[in-house]
């Protein structure tokens, strides 16, 4: 379809949940202009990533034509080939390698960067799609975002969907932002104004986070600083006043949950002799035992109260814990299934009007967990995994700099005989392909998009603009790929075609050319929508998902795993990395990494307007600046036994002593000595999941010098 004059609807197709509206104005066969939503209310409003798209879309540094690597990987030494070369060479070695180590000596690496649903790098994308009928491969599990809140759903709930209507946020009479930062991460393009209108009818707001967040300062919210990986005993010290005071839910508890008396008995040391009282929680935390009565208190009385918990605290050593004991407390007060009240874990996503997206044929895909791919790379076979890697086929992913332990995977990466990358850009990860293969932009073609945060709706994504004459799709260039190996059936049809099949599949649904002609359709529910009502409402005829029908404060899933470190009932696991770890003699601070304003995770840090808002300096309070003798803005080494970096240092009362944080998502930029001059945490990040797969970022140690001092 040759795109026209004139503006076009689209929403972001990056690893967001929002989908925003775009209004896309084209002249000349150019994107001139992005606007947004205008109208009153929550509406679909963009960010500045969104808004930002334009400059994208047009930068300087956007691939062009197909690589070829002519230096030594990560050099970045490229040479421009045709694409008939670099098709042709890469499908040869997929057949080669096939023919001679099997299927799953491929390892494909298609993640989140791009989402629709067509156009989809992810586990229900064109990647998978393609290796299903190449014969297989190896790929991965685990969730980089939300593992550990996607387990805790899915073994206290029986499924990943819990979370209810930002609306709901308005009947709340407290609301707890537990390391929770809506304003930089979106969460669903209404969650910010619900939040300022439930501020506006007097709703007392409080932050449990290492930091006061942007979003915790914007709503003058009180702060409750936190040690990083010790929330689990906070919640739990909680849990305990609740219990000691009788003034938990206990109908709730009795009609609703499952194994709530094991729980108890931890909590109050009949098992281990340990009451997790909150004066044990106090050492662990940095939260003053008063304080936690208070909070514990106040979290009972204030119903309904939404203890708004978001992914970072679960990002960590034991971090599946966290969540779970969350899950715990809003039982034990009676907001699960209410209106106002809210509960941790899962994600928003609405299966309500979701697209099928691709068909998957079977076949087998051996999988490893995210965080374990550089040693499969290294080990392989001789290391227990499913295979020797030969081929490493990366879309959707800058993998060297989101994973952890960069250096670990620089050497991991020179193991592969070809590495094969889709990108726009070149991205640290692309500097070590053998082949880049240049992509498409969402503007630069068809697809549909849908929210897996904040709402039941569908948002068409129109082609605004022709891609560049060199640039393809990911699903053009499988398609190519296809033809060349021989594969039949890959993709027999237009955009539009497979737009109308999926869109024909789903009941309730408009017809294809209906929701053409609307753009943006919202299915029609009840508001707000509260998780799990008709199951608190009336639990003999709507049971949960799990063994015993019920939410299972005592999960019998996890007790069948009979996993010492993976506890059926929530638990405080000392964890790794964390401020009790022998290492911190040697490495004293705790790092955390949160998300930032200006990226979509790794996605736009080279965008020069958007590198300019983002807030790149390493926070650090006055107190420990003092110590280490740093003034604001001076440069530091941060540096632990896996990397070193150089960052300037924030100094800032909106951090808790002991604690620094930088945000994630930097491009890695290493010196002659391998230091990250760009900002990249994953230079100090250690590649090791969670029990139950948690990618735990958020559990690292650091040391800290003045760089001066370095240099001298």
């Amino acid at each position: 379809m040759e795109t026209k004059e004139g503006t076009y609807l689209s929403s972001c197709g990056l690893d967001c949940g929002s989908r925003c509206i775009l209004k896309v104005r084209v002249e000349g066969g150019r994107v001139t202009r992005i606007t947004t939503d205008d109208q009153p209310g929550p509406g679909l409003k963009a960010c500045v990533r969104g808004l930002g798209q334009r400059e994208v879309l047009y930068a300087e540094d956007r691939l062009t034509v197909p690589l070829k690597r002519t230096g030594p990987r990560g050099s970045g030494q490229f040479a421009p080939v045709s694409w008939e070369e670099a098709l042709n060479e890469i499908a040869g070695k997929l057949q080669r390698v096939k023919e001679q180590h099997g299927p799953q000596s491929v390892f494909l690496m298609g993640y989140s960067g791009s989402f629709g649903a067509l156009h989809n790098t992810g586990r229900t994308g064109t990647g998978r799609r393609f290796f299903s009928l190449f014969g297989g491969c190896t790929t991965t599990w685990g969730s980089t975002s939300a593992e550990a809140a996607l387990f805790a759903s899915m073994t206290t709930f029986g499924t990943p969907f819990n979370q209810n209507s930002r609306d709901n946020l308005l009947h709340s009479k407290l609301i707890i932002l537990w390391g929770w930062n809506p304003l930089e991460t979106r969460f669903g393009p209404d969650t910010l104004h619900y939040l300022m209108e439930a501020k506006k009818k007097g709703t007392r707001i409080l932050c449990v986070d290492p930091r006061f967040n942007p979003t915790a300062k914007l709503l003058e919210a009180q702060w409750i600083p936190i040690r990083p990986a010790t929330d689990t005993a906070l919640l739990l010290a909680m849990a305990q006043v609740l219990i000691d005071e009788e003034r938990y839910d206990h109908r709730f508890i009795e009609t609703h949950t499952f194994g709530f008396e094991v729980f108890k008995d931890y909590v109050m040391g009949l098992e281990d002799g340990q009451a997790k009282t909150p004066a044990w929680a106090e050492p662990l935390t940095g939260v003053p035992a008063q304080t936690i009565v208070q909070l514990a208190r106040e979290y009972v009385l204030s119903k309904p109260a939404a203890l708004c918990s978001g992914w970072a605290a679960g990002r960590t050593a034991y971090g599946e814990q966290f969540h779970r004991a969350a899950i715990t407390l809003a039982a034990m007060t009676g907001n699960i299934g209410v209106i106002g009240g809210h509960v941790a874990g899962g994600t928003d996503f609405e299966a309500l009007g979701a697209l099928p997206g691709l068909p998957m044929p079977k076949s087998r895909f051996p999988l490893v967990h995210v965080s374990e791919l550089y040693d499969l790379l290294l080990k392989g076979q001789a290391g227990g995994f499913p295979s020797d890697v030969k081929v490493l086929y990366i879309l959707g992913c800058n993998l060297l700099n989101q994973w952890q332990n960069i250096n670990k995977g620089i050497k991991a990466l020179e193991c592969p005989e070809l590495i094969v990358v889709h990108d726009l850009f070149m991205t640290p990860t692309a500097r070590f392909a053998d082949f880049v293969l240049p992509v498409a932009h969402f503007l630069e073609r068809q697809d549909i998009g849908q929210p897996w945060v904040g709402g039941p709706y569908n948002i068409v994504m129109e082609k605004a603009v022709e891609p560049r004459p060199q640039v393809k799709s990911d699903l053009a260039i499988f398609t190519e790929l296809a033809s060349r190996l021989g594969i039949a059936g890959y993709n027999e049809k237009t955009e539009e075609q497979w737009l109308r099949e999926f869109v024909s599949a789903v009941p309730g649904f408009p017809n294809y050319d209906e929701l053409m002609e609307k753009k943006i359709h919202f299915h029609p529910v009840q508001s707000p929508r509260v998780a799990f009502q008709k199951e608190i409402a009336d639990p003999a005829n709507h049971r949960f998902g799990t063994p015993s029908g019920k939410i299972e404060i005592y999960s019998q899933k996890i007790a069948e795993m009979q996993n010492p470190v993976l506890p059926p009932v929530p638990k405080y696991i000392e964890p790794w990395e964390g401020p009790l770890d022998l290492l911190a003699q040697d490495y004293p601070f705790q790092l955390i990494s949160p998300h930032a304003r200006t990226r979509i995770n790794s996605s736009l840090d080279n965008i020069p307007k958007l590198k300019a808002l983002a807030d790149d300096d390493l926070w650090l309070n006055p107190a420990d600046a003092a110590k280490l003798g740093v003034s604001p803005g001076e440069e530091v080494r941060i540096y632990n036994e896996r990397g070193a970096m150089i960052r300037r240092a924030k100094v800032t009362e909106r951090i808790r002593p002991g604690v620094v944080s930088l945000d994630a998502g930097a491009w890695y930029r290493p010196d002659e000595q391998g230091v990250d001059l760009g900002g990249c945490v994953n230079i100090l990040t250690i590649d090791k999941k969670s029990p139950a797969g948690a990618f735990p970022c958020n559990s690292c140690l650091v040391q800290i010098s003045r760089h001066e001092l370095e240099t001298k």
